[in-house]
């Protein structure tokens, strides 16, 4: 899930892991380099790939990608078919296959490279409150990261009250592994995004912004972590205009072996830093691609 939800998360410079690490206390019981950076990468490949198929869900008619205000939210290089094919009118109760074909390769406007293909199949139920999407990969690739297995995203649309009106809450279930640099890493867990505002102004992107909570198990070649949204993160599409990251609140909790460091990303503002606190100490970090 373009659907309107772009959110872009660094790979983190993390040298400074171990280096308040005591020897009664040693650095292997927290995350490592290497495990947080390619954590950082499943991340943005998981955001991706969540609005690439709530973008596709909500264009069902669509053989491209959505255009607010000609703000393309990814690129058009990709080829998308449907089953029934686009000119078929779909009945209540019919199953729906869309495949997004990125071929050898396709930039994203978020300037991350894909290839290969994500298969979405759901029911057409366009008066259900709540609908299941199905995905899967065929050879797909996330810059240089292979994804793999099938899972689903659960769509809900809110009741309507007097200060909010009905929005969708999306669920990403998470059931993926990634290979990089020849490692296997494996993910399992959810990712929850709601709309928070601009939804009543469905022509305007810019406007969006989304809260998003969840929470994850990474097993790396060299342990497991447990990643805990603690503070709900808060994700501004007005921010594309400043600074490629869209990540400007809320805090990660990471958790390996009882031992526990967090990523603090602000108070709201359209920059491009964060704080990671690890061992009692805390060092400024630059988020982005």
């Amino acid at each position: 899930m373009k659907t309107k939800s772009f959110i872009k998360i660094a790979v983190l410079s993390a040298v400074f892991f171990f280096a308040s690490c005591s020897k009664k206390d040693s650095s292997d019981n927290y995350m490592s380099k290497d495990e947080a950076q390619s954590s950082s990468k499943i991340d943005l490949a998981s955001d991706d790939i969540s609005s690439i198929i709530e973008d596709q869900y909500n264009n069902i008619n669509s053989n491209a990608f959505s255009n607010k205000n000609s703000e393309v939210a990814f690129s058009n290089c990709a080829t998308i078919t449907r089953i029934p094919s686009f000119g078929t009118a779909l009945v209540d109760g019919v199953e729906v296959t869309k495949t997004i074909d990125f071929g050898t390769g396709c930039t994203l406007s978020n300037s991350n490279f894909v290839s290969g293909k994500i298969v979405i199949t759901f029911i057409y139920q366009p008066n259900a409150s709540s609908q299941t999407v199905n995905y899967s990969f065929v050879d797909f690739y996330h810059n240089t990261i292979k994804i793999e297995g099938n899972k689903s995203f659960t769509r809900t649309m809110t009741v309507a009250t007097a200060s909010s009106p009905s929005h969708p809450i999306v669920v990403m279930n998470m059931d993926l592994t990634a290979t990089i640099n020849g490692l296997i890493h494996h993910r399992v867990g959810t990712r929850t995004r709601e709309i928070i505002a601009g939804y009543d102004t469905p022509n305007v992107f810019i406007d969006n912004i989304y809260s998003i909570t969840g929470n994850w198990t990474t097993t790396h070649p060299t342990g497991t972590v447990i990643s805990t949204i603690t503070s709900p993160l808060q994700a501004k599409m007005s921010c594309m205009n400043t600074n490629k990251p869209l990540l400007v609140q809320g805090v990660i909790t990471f958790s390996k072996n009882n031992r526990t460091a967090t990523l603090d990303y602000g108070n709201g503002e359209c920059d491009n830093l964060a704080v990671y606190t690890v061992n009692g100490n805390s060092y400024n970090i630059v988020i982005g691609n």
